[in-house]
């Protein structure tokens, strides 16, 4: 069963027959500025589907900006954390995968990379925090991993980071972004901002089995594969 229909729900698509599993992908979808109803729908959704389990594994997908001090004591990751704690204290059985920035097809335009890309093809001038780093990974590469950990019953009522082992300046990323589009970004820089710092060697021989490669042009390669230019 999947419950959701956003890029994560559509990547576990051939999950939504498999009896064993519960997909909860029907999350709070902008995390920089949610509003308090989003929190209380996921909120309710997700205690309605605890109840109604029956055992099956439930699959949910949190956050490793928990690891960013910049946004610990956001509203976002605090619902997060207490989200991971209602179904910790639920008795089902479970997987918390704790994502980082996914890119891939998507109208949600308050993800990172779709933020920046639709500010620097529309020309509107937004803040670069100079001092902030992100950490990007391709759904599909996401979805490899996750798949494995689920099919071979790994890390059962755990949580598990699933992210790339280096994390992006932002400023990397505007350039990249730039060079790709070939446009000049408007941007005003300020000295703010962190990164999340996220261990990933539980993952590292999953990502290595499957040979994705997070080289110097693993970002470059992303943004040919979903942002192409006609």
């Amino acid at each position: 069963m999947v419950i959701g229909n956003g890029m994560i729900a559509q990547a576990f698509e051939g999950y939504r027959n498999d009896d064993r599993y519960i997909i909860f992908a029907s999350g709070v979808s902008n995390s920089t500025q949610p509003a308090p109803e989003a929190f209380e729908r996921e909120e309710q959704l997700l205690r309605n589907t605890l109840q109604q389990a029956a055992g099956k594994t439930l699959v949910y997908f949190s956050t490793c900006s928990i690891y960013d001090t910049s946004m610990q004591h956001s509203a976002y990751v605090l619902h997060k954390l207490k989200m991971e704690a209602l179904i910790r204290d639920s008795g089902n059985p479970f997987t918390i995968f704790r994502l980082s920035n996914p890119v891939g097809y998507t109208n949600n335009k308050t993800t990172i990379i779709n933020f920046l890309a639709g500010n620097i093809q529309s020309g509107k001038r937004f803040e670069l925090w100079q001092q902030a780093t992100r950490n990007i990974i391709d759904i599909d590469d996401m979805f490899t991993v996750c798949n494995e950990i689920l099919q071979q019953q790994l890390f059962r009522n755990q949580v598990i980071n699933i992210a790339n082992p280096v994390n992006y300046p932002l400023s990397f990323i505007v350039s990249a972004l730039e060079k790709h589009f070939n446009l000049k970004a408007l941007y005003t820089t300020v000295q703010k901002g962190n990164g999340p710092m996220i261990d990933t060697s539980e993952t590292a021989p999953f990502f290595k089995k499957f040979n994705i490669n997070f080289d110097e042009n693993y970002l470059e390669r992303l943004l040919q594969k979903y942002f192409p230019v006609i």
